[in-house]
């Protein structure tokens, strides 16, 4: 089966086509980054706009690189949430009309689970119970995976995901954006126990995250011992370089030891850490060591895959293709889609007040 998948969450454009849900045989990524850098962040109207102009190339350009035509397509899979709603209609509407002029089957696709799948490529063949670390600029959530297509939410952020404090620390810095990819590469020349930060404390015992304390520590940080931002893309002090790793220490370790303690308890066989901060070399370094502490497999994206992707897309799309599921052309986008499907804890955390910033 060929699917075609597409992506267009956020800001990136993208298409791929995969053969059976594990063989690329194209996948073509358009970035916005450039036009959204001067605004230290994505701007939902210049990306939409910017998804109305390339999706066309864009799946033409995956169809030429697989050596294939919009008839040798059997399906086609399509991020329908969550996302940015004007990024995520563009890509919507597109693939409803060509699976309507096509006639063949759709399958709207949670762009979680395009990145729980976006591990199949390259890796092993996971062994089930899994455990899921779901990382990114606007998600972080730790998901347990008793069996393909079942998820359960175990931890996830009370305020911030870890990407996007990444992109706030480092404007407070003087850094660029995106703020993770410059954190990772000066904290090599930092020292990572320079700052000492406190562990934040979810008072009702749940293994949750929450980044947005940290952000105000660093914040502070700056504030006190007089630190100078970057200016102008100048070279960054060495003040700079050891708070950027001290704080990079404290995002991992916090999301690992997480992981790790989670991992123990429900008995999981297999890590899977994706999404974009994926791409963080000292996450993949205290990944592996976790796992080796467990004596289990991690199991990581490329750096391609990492970051939003339509490949992954395709492949979490074939899986559901296969056991049966179709999307009418009334399906829509859904900012709030939420990826679980196992014990929902949602009426008990109402009944107890938990409260996350959605």
């Amino acid at each position: 089966m060929l699917v075609l998948g597409i992506e267009s969450s956020c800001d990136e454009t993208a298409a791929a086509v995969v053969r059976d849900g594990n063989e690329i045989l194209s996948s073509v990524i358009s970035s916005q980054i450039d036009m959204h850098k001067p605004f230290g962040g994505v701007v939902p109207e210049l990306a939409s706009r910017e998804h109305l102009e390339k999706i066309e190339p864009i799946v033409s350009g995956a169809l030429d690189q697989a050596g294939v035509g919009f008839n040798d397509i059997d399906a086609i899979a399509v991020t329908r949430g969550p996302g940015l709603i004007g990024s995520l209609l563009v890509g919507v509407c597109y693939a409803k009309a060509l699976a309507f002029g096509l006639d063949i089957p759709i399958v709207g696709v949670n762009h979680i689970e395009g990145h729980v799948f976006s591990v199949i490529f390259e890796n092993p063949e996971i062994e089930y119970p899994a455990l899921a670390l779901i990382v990114s600029g606007g998600h972080t959530n730790l998901f347990f995976v008793p069996e393909p297509g079942q998820y359960k939410v175990v931890s996830r952020t009370r305020d911030d995901a870890a990407g996007e404090a990444f992109d706030k620390v480092a404007k407070m810095m003087g850094l660029e954006y995106p703020g993770g990819p410059v954190i990772d590469r000066i904290a090599r020349e930092g020292d990572a126990n320079a700052v000492k930060f406190t562990r934040p404390k979810i008072s009702d015992g749940r293994p949750d995250f929450s980044f947005s304390g940290l952000k105000t520590a660093v914040a502070r940080h700056l504030r006190e011992e007089g630190i100078t931002a970057v200016e102008n893309g100048g070279e960054p002090s060495q003040q700079i370089k050891d708070l950027a790793a001290s704080f990079q220490k404290a995002v991992v370790g916090q999301l690992v030891d997480t992981t790790q303690r989670q991992a123990r308890e429900l008995g999981a066989r297999t890590l899977v850490v994706a999404g974009g901060v994926a791409s963080n070399s000292l996450l993949r370094d205290a990944a592996r060591a976790a796992a080796d502490k467990l004596g289990i497999p991690v199991y990581f994206p490329s750096r391609h895959l990492s970051t939003d992707n339509a490949a992954m897309i395709a492949a979490a799309g074939y899986f559901h293709l296969r056991n049966g599921e179709r999307s009418g052309l009334d399906m829509t986008a859904d900012v709030t889609m939420r990826l679980q499907n196992l014990d929902n804890p949602d009426a008990e955390l109402r009944r107890r007040k938990v409260r996350y910033r959605l």
